[in-house]
């Protein structure tokens, strides 16, 4: 009989893998076979799980991506013609449920490392995004009227004039625009700060071209702050230059003036230029009757292009009207949710809420380790605030400062049997060419960053670094009654860890995703010496913020719980040296 029953329950099982397949080739056509000859001794394991039509669908990413197909100009295409939101949309898969179980099917399948880290980048970029979209939303509706108050005024007659575009057809121009500007600047995409940053761009160049509108009062928000002085005067002329309103979103909007105007001037507006000379774009007014929907339409045909060939998800889900179902992100302003819709919104929100949780990409938790060094706890802010506010607190820490000695710390250095001074600078330096060296060069796990955004967090670094070298030293000074430095000054291994800790902590304001322990494998610091300088560095800079002294703590308990006890950690030289005599509890606390 138990035969029998496994024996249906096994064809049962083929059943249901065979119409799920059905259905995703029915929806994505003849590419979907791909994954029937690629997964059939992962047939068991899927069915066992369940959810046949989900498990196909990882397999038929996996099969894609590995897909190069001929292109007109003799290339190659990577992604077999079919993205990923289309093959969620077939399998009826949202993206958080798509990397749950992408993490069993890679297990599964023993897919390589470097397939690992393409999701994992994958997943980065979606956690960005996400949360650039939540504040995309209100700074829109600062700046321009609802678009979704839209539908409820009545239908224009046949006869009356066609305006150049709608303000709903704006807020999806400018994601679109946004999220292809984005996806052609692979340094940015999974760089929290930056990502704003270009949003802004984004906003500050729709508006201008709103302004140019015969229909501007209709599509603008009477109250927004960066209205032209004359914009409700009767007969209001267009805005004769383009207008920059960079300087009030990032006052009103957590933004970092200095960094937006940078990614304004070096990065968008360069960018803009070639979609111009590309004749992507045309006409001196974006959003003009005669040129709006060949604009939209151009822009729109690109970034389907950019999905195809490099394989992420197309971020335009955020737009559509299943984004809830999609990728679990509400899209509607709070006025256009119906009261019935409440319930679910809510629902999909805790989802959102605990895959973010669960990832702690962008909120350290606290350390046991750590708590006794946390400052009073700080309000509740959005990531994009918290990673804003954590740059504008480094800036602040080292404003009026040089990345070089001052001259207390210059005069501490010759008061020193060997002036140390040369060497210092020296190490700096090379230290610095390093991470530069790193930073920019691309690796399996992340696109290498511009030079420009490594010479802008080594130099605060750098700053950093001698702050806190000369805190320490002055300390040092009192405690040991004016003795000789030079002792200290002269141990290696103590300046490459700080300058890696500062290094970290720069890192981790701007939400890099170069996390730790990234920084002491490109400077070759073994976590043992890292852990070392900690405590150290967060006793001697008080102007840290809770959620840096949070990090660094975070990772204290990581190099204790297991990278300190490598087979080449520095400890157990550390051992040796002191004839293996552990210090007491009571000796360490």
């Amino acid at each position: 009989a138990g035969s029998g029953q496994g024996g249906s329950a096994g064809a049962a099982a083929g059943s249901a893998l065979r119409d799920a397949l059905g259905m995703l080739v029915r929806a994505l056509g003849q590419a979907a076979r791909v994954c029937a000859r690629r997964c059939p001794r992962a047939h068991t394991r899927v069915l066992a799980q369940g959810e046949a039509a989900h498990w196909l669908a990882c397999a038929l990413y996996v099969a894609c991506r590995k897909s190069l197909v001929p292109t007109v100009g003799s290339g190659l295409m990577e992604g077999n013609g079919v993205s990923l939101t289309r093959i969620l949309r077939s399998a009826r898969l949202s993206l958080i449920q798509f990397f749950s179980k992408m993490k069993k099917w890679m297990d599964m399948s023993n897919l390589p490392q470097e397939f690992r880290e393409r999701v994992e980048r994958l997943e980065r970029n979606f956690e960005v995004s996400t949360v650039i979209f939540k504040k995309f939303e209100p700074i829109f509706l600062d700046i321009f009227q609802n678009p979704y108050e839209e539908t409820c005024k009545p239908p224009r007659s046949r006869k009356q004039r066609r305006v150049p575009c709608s303000v709903r057809d704006l807020f999806n121009f400018c994601w679109t625009l946004f999220v292809y500007t984005k996806g052609n600047f692979r340094m940015i995409g999974d760089d929290l700060v930056n990502s704003y940053h270009l949003l802004l761009c984004c906003l500050d160049l729709i508006f201008a071209n709103a302004l140019l509108c015969p229909n501007r009062r209709d599509l603008l928000n009477p109250s927004f702050k960066g209205l032209p002085a004359d914009f409700h005067a009767p007969e209001s002329p267009a805005a004769e230059g383009p207008p920059c309103i960079i300087a009030t979103l990032c006052e009103l909007h957590d933004g970092l003036l200095v960094e937006a105007k940078g990614i304004k001037e070096h990065y968008f507006k360069p960018y803009i230029s070639k979609l111009f000379e590309r004749k992507i774009l045309k006409g001196e007014c974006l959003l003009d009757l005669c040129n709006f929907t060949e604009n939209n339409k151009a822009l729109n045909k690109e970034y389907e292009e950019y999905v195809l060939t490099v394989g992420d998800f197309d971020e335009r889900v955020f737009l559509g009207a299943d984004a809830e179902e999609e990728i679990g992100t509400p899209r509607k302003f709070p006025a256009d949710v119906p009261a019935g819709k409440a319930a679910a919104r809510a629902h999909v929100e805790c989802h959102l809420q605990q895959h973010f949780e669960k990832k702690r990409s962008f909120a350290p938790s606290t350390p046991l380790t750590g708590r006794r060094y946390l400052r009073e706890k700080e309000a509740v802010i959005t990531p994009v605030a918290s990673a804003t506010q954590s740059v504008s607190r480094l800036q602040t820490m080292v404003a009026g400062l040089k990345n070089a000695p001052s001259e207390q710390l210059m005069a501490i250095f010759e008061s020193c049997a060997r002036s140390p001074m040369e060497s210092i600078v020296s190490r700096v330096k090379e230290i610095g060419e390093t991470f530069c060296r790193s930073y920019t060069q691309p690796t399996d796990e992340q696109p290498g960053s511009h030079i420009d955004f490594a010479v802008n967090r080594l130099k605060l670094a750098e700053i950093l670094y001698y702050k806190i070298l000369e805190t320490i030293m002055v300390q040092e000074t009192r405690r040991l009654h004016g003795k000789d430095m030079t002792a200290l000054l002269e141990q290696d291994v103590f300046h490459r860890s700080l300058m890696a800790c500062c290094l970290e902590i720069v890192l981790f304001a701007y939400s890099s995703p170069r996390t730790f322990p990234w920084i002491i494998e490109v400077l070759d610091l073994r976590p043992f010496y890292f852990y070392k300088v900690i405590e150290v560095l967060i006793r001697s800079e008080d102007g840290l913020s809770r959620d840096m002294v949070k990090h660094l703590n975070s990772i204290e308990e990581q190099i204790l719980e297991s990278l300190a006890w490598t087979r080449e950690s520095a400890l157990w030289k550390a051992l040796q040296a002191s004839e293996n005599k552990v210090p007491t509890c009571e000796e360490v606390c």
